[in-house]
């Protein structure tokens, strides 16, 4: 497995398995058959509502704690100096693991300046391996990394071929973050998976559209978590360790980038007024 060494020296997997718009049980099936496929990475989240689902599966998959890298997310309603810091304790008590080697902030909206200073102290407290952002533009990025004490470590974006973020990425090599994607596959917006060049790619080197993909991703730096309720589509996905993109093919997959967002578009401004009233609502509740 191919590792991206964190700014604080933690090797993370640079592929792992993805569960959002997964229910709590059928998680609980899903990471045990990518486990079993070799998947050492699973990334969760607070809002997915599946983090009893990934515990109950990394508990009776057999494999050590120490290969295992879990993932989640501290959601919006959660952010606030105690509040943030008592909902890492939450999900860890879900997960029923004694330390998250990974955890981010899921959006870059309301105090997540506060949340911040919670997750630090977190990471000082040993409750987890490593933090970091999702969703923070190269702005907000820039932000919170100039005034923590401890700067992100990874930020986790959208980010597939035809939303290759590369100004994104440059900013966060600039910075010593590292990029791990969302939506690899683009949740199959814009014909993902009938890709003509992607497939004249894969045929060439024996690989689906998929595989192609993630190859490209992986060969940018980029961490990626592709997302199947399929074994057979998950030991699919975990193969791609055996193949190399030309020089040529990488050049070509590069033209494919859009330059916009084809999943959840942050910078659509009644869209994010509608997530926002209801994170509003979660914390009025």
């Amino acid at each position: 497995m191919e590792c991206k060494t964190l700014s604080n020296g933690v090797k993370m997997p640079m592929l792992g398995y993805g569960v959002f718009q997964i229910d709590d049980e059928t998680t609980e099936r899903c990471v045990a058959d990518a486990i079993a496929s070799g998947y050492r990475l699973i990334d969760t989240a607070q809002a997915y509502g599946n983090e009893r689902g990934v515990g109950a599966a990394v508990k009776a998959s057999g494999v050590a704690r120490e290969d295992l890298f879990i993932v989640s997310k501290v959601w919006v309603s959660n952010y606030g100096e105690g509040a943030t810091y008592d909902s890492i304790k939450r999900s860890l008590e879900l997960l029923g693991v004694e330390q998250i080697d990974l955890m981010l902030l899921h959006q870059a909206y309301g105090d997540y300046h506060a949340a911040w200073r919670d997750m630090e102290r977190a990471y000082d407290d040993g409750l987890v391996r490593a933090i970091g952002v999702s969703n923070f533009d190269p702005t907000r990025l820039l932000d919170i990394c100039t005034f923590a004490c401890i700067a992100p470590m990874v930020n986790q974006v959208e980010t597939h071929v035809f939303w290759q973020q590369g100004y994104a990425h440059e900013n966060m090599e600039n910075l010593g973050v590292a990029h791990m994607s969302w939506g690899p596959f683009a949740e199959g917006a814009n014909g993902f998976f009938s890709n003509p060049l992607l497939a004249q790619i894969g045929e060439a080197h024996g690989k689906s559209v998929g595989q192609v993909a993630l190859r490209y991703l992986l060969d940018l730096g980029v961490i990626v978590i592709p997302k199947s309720t399929h074994k057979e589509r998950m030991e699919e996905n975990f193969d791609v360790f055996d193949f190399e993109l030309t020089d040529d093919e990488r050049a070509k997959i590069a033209e494919l980038d859009c330059g916009r967002s084809m999943c959840f578009d942050h910078t659509d401004v009644q869209l994010i007024g509608g997530l926002l009233q209801m994170i509003k609502g979660q914390m009025q509740s």
